[in-house]
């Protein structure tokens, strides 16, 4: 195999070992296969274009256009022209399909299913990765940069991943880069010989001869495994030594930890964008499946989280302790003996491809019989899956009370205890101020909080003219309930989310819910939830009864039967049962109740909400912490990348700076230097070469002409002077010849050239084989070290 097939073959063997990170995130698995033919023809497209050869750039253009014709033939071969080639219809079809996959991405936990979309999104990624890796490595022949996009790609594993990824994944992607820049290594001697290697860098040994002892030059693979295992060592162990970034590779699972036995707490995340991201999809996915006892299963909604805090951006939940699932579930807070309560039990059966980490419950749950690893968190009356726990299959039994209030007991309810009146009253400094004037002036005459709540909901319902469209911009805002209130346009998330700040600055306790709405009966009496049966409630706290719900959404849930009092307007929904629908268009006339059956829900002729997709929890504000992450990360990355650049400049002034009292004064630094200039410009210097000859290939090979050329002569010179005299002469200004060279080397050289040899310098190798030089060295004095010990024991 040829030096350039070889590296074709690592590049492509690099990108293919770091995608298999990605395999714990998506099942079944067999797309990497698919993504492995893809890859592989397109190196093999790159690898014939630069065999014929063809400029780099037609080269990349090529293999960008064979990559995307194999996506059109793979993916919308029934919109390619042919079959084939990607047309307009084709290019379309990949931007929906793409679209698709983003929305799948948000709404299932890993793993998720292999769905067209999420199947794209994975093969396409790694074409892409496998493109740029090739690119760098083989086109443009500089396979220590191509590290970048395999990291990219093992850091999205990582990131999506369940408690980061397994160090398996990470030694492959790890053992592909190593091959590729062993590779790299080995087709440069293959055309240029030795490059500095081994004794020929250390002073007193001429280039390729023994070193003391009789040694052989340290052998470049040696070298490179050296850097390797150094490397290895230092991403094994800098996770465990950074600060406030734990996770290493290295650490183990703290049993006690945010969610082990020894309680912790929780932060759940705002499912308002994963609410958004699956609006006005096509079809409709089965969630679960339930049966149940209950007499009144039309009000059986099922709960995921409650969100209880407005911070003036969103409404999200905020940090609890969570403990042991109790058995049986404590005494719903403010429920009194006096009010009505029956009891129902509810079997549910959650479909594969369902999998969170809440477990939607009817409320109030008082026992809840399933298995696998769930904490109980007490304020919202919620579990949730620890240690990856999802509801993935899962299979539970759930009694729960029917809260059956009237309306006399909901307006002769007393003041709400001091901690629940303080803690969901609480409302932004930023929230509109028409927001609170808007809600005295609805709920004018009202007598008390009750009457108030159900004068809020008719004016959503009936008397606002308010119109259910899921098409509105999104957002839960103090912007979003103004525009929401000017527009009044919106689907359930506003309605809900307003309605709970309103009511909050009337001084009502509210917070808002997130779950399902009941779903659609069977012609065998249970009952079956679908993605669109995705639904978000305002809960206010009356003392006596609890968090109650209500149902300010026109065309979707069921209003609460204790809501209907003498002042309710004509027009309210039908009592017998809900209305489970609505277009996803504006409707006809605002605040009316469309009649919608089960197959025009079913085929998205109804409205939706979308699959509530709550991630895993965790600590503090994600959004916030992302940005700090992602921050962080680029100026690392940043950091690293600007390494060799400044390392480069401080080793030049270095090498240019004050006459120093050695023979020769700073003859060969400034040697040295030139050297290393010629070759940041692409001429690769040879150990062989005398000083003489070296100058002369310079010359030729830069085109270096006038001054700049005779700079060159007089360093090499100079510098056979040094090497050779008995007692060399004094050199002339050698640092400026230096400059006069390398601004002829910039002067001549093609932009790209330019570019790399300040960003990226070639010569910046010499830090590497720095670094593993001081690696032998300390690798040796252990070994001494090992040895005398190990001779003392046996002298003993």
């Amino acid at each position: 195999m040829s030096g350039g097939a070889r590296l074709t073959f690592c590049a492509a063997l690099a990108s293919l070992l770091t995608a298999c990170s990605l395999l714990p995130l998506a099942t079944p698995t067999t797309w990497i296969v698919q993504a492995a033919v893809l890859v592989l023809v397109q190196s093999a497209v790159g690898a014939g274009a630069r065999r014929i050869p063809l400029a780099r750039p037609l080269t990349v253009a090529l293999q960008a256009t064979v990559s995307l014709v194999l996506l059109a033939f793979v993916f919308v071969r029934a919109h390619a022209v042919l079959g084939l080639l990607p047309g307009p219809a084709a290019i379309g079809g990949l931007g929906l399909l793409l679209g698709d996959g983003i929305r799948d991405v948000g709404q299932y936990a890993t793993p998720a299913p292999v769905t067209g979309g999420i199947r794209l999104l994975l093969v396409g990624g790694v074409l892409l990765i496998a493109l740029v890796v090739d690119v760098l490595a083989v086109t443009y022949r500089s396979a220590a940069p191509a590290g970048l996009p395999l990291l990219a790609l093992y850091s999205v594993a990582s990131g999506l991943g369940e408690g980061g990824v397994h160090w398996l994944w990470f030694l492959l992607a790890a053992g592909g880069y190593l091959l590729l820049l062993l590779a790299e290594g080995r087709e440069r001697l293959s055309r240029w010989g030795r490059v500095f290697g081994g004794s020929a860098r250390r002073a007193g040994h001429p280039a390729g001869g023994a070193g003391p002892g009789g040694q052989g030059a340290v052998a470049p693979v040696r070298t490179g495994r050296r850097i390797g295992a150094l490397a290895l060592g230092l991403a094994l162990m800098a996770p465990a030594a950074l600060p406030a970034m734990g996770g290493g590779l290295l650490d183990a699972a703290d049993p006690n930890g945010p969610l082990g036995h020894g309680g912790g707490t929780i932060t759940a995340v705002n499912p308002l964008v994963s609410l958004q991201n699956n609006l006005n999809q096509q079809g409709d996915r089965e969630v679960l499946r339930y049966s149940t006892t209950s007499p009144d299963a039309l009000s059986m909604y099922l709960r995921i989280i409650t969100l209880d805090q407005f911070d003036g951006t969103s409404w999200k939940a905020s940090q609890r302790r969570v403990t042991d699932v109790p058995d049986p579930l404590p005494t719903p807070a403010g429920l009194s003996p006096g009010v009505q309560v029956s009891q129902a039990a509810t079997s549910i059966r959650a479909v594969s491809t369902y999998a969170q980490n809440y477990l939607p419950l009817p409320y109030p749950a008082t026992r809840v019989r399933i298995a696998g690893n769930w904490r109980y968190e007490p304020e919202g009356r919620t579990l949730i899956g620890d240690h990856g726990q999802t509801t993935a299959d899962a299979q539970y039994q759930v009694s729960s009370l029917l809260v059956q209030p009237t309306a006399r007991q909901l307006a002769e309810a007393p003041p709400a205890p001091s901690q629940i009146q303080r803690d969901y009253t609480q409302v932004p400094g930023s929230l509109p101020a028409d927001v609170r004037q808007i809600a005295q002036q609805v709920t004018q005459g009202a007598a008390n909080a009750y009457e108030r709540a159900v004068k809020l909901q008719n004016w959503f319902t009936l008397t606002g003219g308010f119109t259910y469209d899921t098409r509105v911009q999104e957002g839960s805002g103090p912007d979003a309930i103004d525009r929401f209130l000017r527009d009044k346009r919106g689907f359930c998330v506003h309605f809900a989310f307003t309605m709970a700040a309103m009511a909050r600055t009337l001084g009502i306790p509210a917070r808002v819910d997130v779950g399902f709405v009941p779903g659609t009966q069977q012609s065998d009496n249970s009952w079956l939830v679908g993605v669109k049966d995705a639904h978000a409630w305002p809960e206010l706290y009356f003392e006596g009864v609890g968090w109650t719900r209500f149902e300010p959404t026109p065309s979707r849930g069921s209003t609460p039967d204790y809501t209907r009092d003498n002042t309710t307007l004509p027009g309210t929904h039908d009592p017998a049962g809900p209305q489970q629908g609505a277009s996803s268009a504006p409707s006809a006339n605002p605040s009316a109740t469309p009649t919608c059956d089960e197959a025009a829900r079913r085929t998205n002729d109804c409205g939706n909400s979308g699959l509530p997709s709550v991630s895993a929890p965790g600590g503090g504000d994600s959004s916030t912490a992302g940005v700090w992450i992602v921050v962080a990360g680029a100026l690392v990355l940043g950091a690293l990348c600007l390494l060799p650049m400044v390392w480069r400049s401080r080793l030049r002034t270095a090498r240019l700076g004050p006459d120093d009292d050695s023979p020769g004064g700073r003859v060969p630094a400034a040697w040295r230097e030139l050297v290393d200039t010629a070759w940041d410009y692409g001429i690769l210097p040879h150990g062989s070469e005398t000083p003489r000859g070296a100058a002369d290939r310079l010359i030729r090979v830069g085109r270096l002409e006038g001054g700049a050329a005779e700079s060159a002569r007089r360093l090499a010179s100079a510098m056979e002077q040094v090497l050779y005299a008995p007692a060399p002469s004094t050199a002339a200004d050698v640092a400026e010849d230096v400059r006069r060279v390398r601004r002829a080397l910039h002067a001549d050289a093609d932009r790209s050239t330019r570019v790399r040899a300040v960003l990226a310098p070639r010569s910046a190798a010499r830090l590497g084989w720095r670094v593993a030089d001081r690696w032998s060295a300390v690798l040796r004095r252990c070994r001494e070290v090992a040895g005398r010990a190990a001779t003392a024991v046996r002298a003993r």
